[in-house]
């Protein structure tokens, strides 16, 4: 198999036991990473220090870069695309769980297929233990549907997503868009001609908790999907009567309550297992 990356970024929120069972995902992986990186974005918990401590002693090709401030999720992921030491990458989430064979079943569909500049696939969502799956985020397969997709809902799964490094640093990388950084990105890229899949099988649990749920919502978030939808617009992407549409539908979720909101993620947004 070919050498690869994994990149991920922590901060002082996170917790230390979902950290570990996010590198223990890696380490049980059919193929193992070449290297990991680590991007601290700002200070941590000492707890965090001491969980992060631990596994450079599990996995000696740990590597960590660190950021002396908080700058989001963005900024972090670019340090860390600029430390990585190979073109193709996969993100990981310090939350979040891989299947045993993620790795190995994006690798050789990379390989298979050159012409594929970023490879997602579906997620199984899951409460607060991974035997508690609330939905599963599938996402069209083929290159146009993907394309088409965008227009509507971000495409690409981004916590098991795994793309060519070279190709995302020339659409410009993780840009400014808070809140949106990946989805913008994959924006600039369809619109730049790269090439998308996303397999039809889910390889990832993902935890979605009361506290995701209750960040999607309220004025702020919707200020700035606002903001974020405009910026399509003016790149061309959407056209102005797909703006209003998704700024009508999504507006009026992210004012509900968060019991609602919950409610229309799992059955109406997520396929129920």
């Amino acid at each position: 198999m070919v050498d690869f990356s994994v990149l991920m970024s922590v901060y002082h929120k996170e917790k230390p036991e979902y950290l570990r069972q996010s590198f223990d995902s890696i380490y049980q992986q059919s193929v193992a990473p070449t290297e990991i990186i680590l991007v601290e974005d700002g200070p941590l918990t000492p707890s965090l220090y001491e969980a992060i401590s631990r596994e450079e002693q599990r996995f000696p090709q740990l590597r960590r870069v660190v950021l002396p401030t908080n700058q989001g999720l963005g900024v972090a992921l670019n340090k860390g695309l600029e430390a990585c030491s190979y073109d193709l990458v996969a993100r990981m989430d310090t939350d979040d769980i891989s299947t045993p064979d993620r790795f190995q079943v994006q690798l050789a569909f990379m390989q298979q297929h050159p012409e594929v500049d970023v490879l997602s696939a579906w997620i199984t969502e899951f409460d607060h233990e991974p035997s508690n799956v609330v939905g599963i985020r599938n996402l069209p397969e083929q290159h146009h549907d993907i394309f088409l997709f965008g227009k509507k809902r971000n495409p690409i799964n981004h916590p098991v997503v795994m793309f060519r490094r070279q190709a995302v640093i020339k659409a410009g990388g993780y840009q400014p868009c808070y809140l949106f950084e990946d989805y913008y990105l994959w924006v600039r890229m369809l619109q730049g001609g790269h090439r998308f899949h996303n397999l039809q099988q889910s390889l990832l649990l993902f935890r979605r908790s009361p506290e995701m749920i209750r960040r999607r919502g309220g004025l702020t978030y919707a200020r700035n999907e606002i903001l974020f939808l405009k910026k399509l617009r003016e790149t061309g992407y959407i056209s102005t009567y797909r703006l209003v549409r998704n700024i009508l539908q999504r507006f009026f979720i992210r004012l509900l309550p968060n019991c609602l909101r919950s409610f229309i993620y799992k059955h109406l947004l997520r396929t129920i297992p």
